[in-house]
């Protein structure tokens, strides 16, 4: 009878290095967070270096005497590999792993590797691929080493693995291929999108940094079923559902992906079509985790990343979320925010008051509308059932009174039939 063998994936035992450039900076905050990033991916941390210096060492990322420092921790902690806290360049990463003689890898292959988990649809899988590629093109010598070394792990997952070993020349070939691809799903994405805007319904986009509970608001809100796990970037593919407000009215939410500081250029290029969802919204739904210690931080981030996008000119609701959890502080401060509200999507404490910011927007948006309808007109009313808020209808001999708040569009088209 053959031997049976059982097959296991071997845990990477990683230490994290940073350089920290000011007294007083957030690289301890940056690091604990990488920690996180390593620990989603698969890997554990054994170990931290922080070094101190001006710079960042332009050929080795840390100077000579850390480098022995990391050497000697790896050999005591039976490490296999290294992470450091920012992107390095393809020297500073083929010179890193040459003194080290380990696998090297930086927040981006990090980040990469985690979305490359998580995509789950064919759009998701494409912008995936595409960040993954345009940023070993520029690195194919030292990932290559790296790969020869441990033979997998983390910056080898998804759906990019298989383009590893390419010359440039078949590698910037699939990047045109999969930019064309994207194209496609663009496209699908702008018909989709003016069929929601011919429909009438008001679009909020929910963003906010990675784990502040995105999807856990559009699952309390509209039973969407969606991933949500206590994890950096637990879902990663869009997903839109309809919300009927307390009037009857339906307003349309979308979860995006979410932001974390030092978000690679590369994944920032690749899901702009995916984050558009919030440049053409209506209002952009703002949640924070005000449980975290730096909260301020990540709402800068958040901000940041929707002024690269070139996101603006949008009314902004900041969601003040995990009021339930001990040490959260839901006094904080947005001055960017047009509206702030305090809730927990967990337990649905204060979601009341937010279905009615989201009504009071709406109906900023909408114009008064009283008028008799003849009833061989009656067929009109359901058009402002279904886009705007009826208040009242009343049947009368001379006709169909109503009264309601309608788009600004519909008003003049109600208005043309008479």
């Amino acid at each position: 009878m053959a031997e049976m063998y059982e097959l296991k994936e071997e845990e990477e035992r990683v230490i994290l290095i940073a350089v920290s450039t000011e007294d007083n900076d957030d690289t301890v905050h940056s690091v604990e967070e990488l920690s996180e990033l390593a620990a989603t991916a698969g890997a554990v941390t054994v170990g931290t270096v922080i070094q101190n210096r001006e710079a960042v060492h332009p050929g080795t990322y840390i100077g000579k005497g850390k480098i022995d420092e990391v050497r000697q921790m790896i050999w005591e902690r039976e490490a296999t590999g290294v992470i450091c806290d920012d992107e390095l360049s393809p020297a500073q990463l083929k010179n890193l792993e040459d003194a080290l003689e380990i696998k090297v890898m930086d927040r981006t292959m990090v980040i990469l590797d985690i979305f490359a988990s998580r995509a789950k649809t064919r759009e998701g899988k494409i912008q995936v691929e595409l960040a993954q590629l345009k940023y070993r093109a520029v690195r194919l010598v030292g990932l290559r080493n790296s790969l020869s070394r441990l033979g997998g792990g983390i910056g080898t997952r998804g759906p990019g693995e298989k383009k590893l070993e390419m010359d440039r020349r078949l590698i910037h070939e699939r990047i045109s291929q999969l930019k064309s691809e994207l194209e496609d799903v663009k496209r699908h994405r702008e018909v989709t999108r003016k069929s929601r805007e011919r429909g009438g319904a008001m679009t909020v986009a929910i963003v906010g940094y990675t784990n502040a509970g995105k999807s856990t608001l559009l699952n309390t809100l509209t039973q969407a079923g969606i991933l949500a796990e206590d994890k950096l970037f637990a879902t990663l593919d869009p997903t839109t559902r309809a919300l009927t407000l307390p009037g009857g009215e339906k307003v349309l939410l979308t979860d995006t992906v979410g932001f974390i500081r030092k978000l690679p250029h590369h994944l920032i290029e690749a899901f702009k079509s995916t984050l558009e969802e919030a440049k053409y919204s209506d209002v952009i739904l703002h949640v924070v985790d005000c449980s975290n210690p730096q909260m301020d931080m990540q709402m800068h981030v958040v901000y940041e990343t929707l002024r690269q996008l070139e996101i603006k000119g949008k009314e902004i609701v900041t969601v003040f979320n995990k009021i339930d959890k001990p040490g959260a502080d839901p006094t904080g401060r947005d001055t960017v925010a047009d509206y702030r509200v305090k809730i927990s999507a967990k337990t649905g404490e204060g979601l009341g008051d937010l279905l009615e910011t989201l009504e009071k927007i709406l109906r900023s948006r909408r114009v008064y509308f009283e008028k008799v309808f003849p009833y061989s007109e009656a067929g009109r009313i359901q058009k402002i059932r279904k886009s705007g808020q009826l208040l009242a209808e009343e049947y009368a001999d001379d006709g169909i009174h109503v009264k309601a708040y309608v788009p600004a569009e519909l008003f003049e088209e109600l208005l043309s039939c008479f």
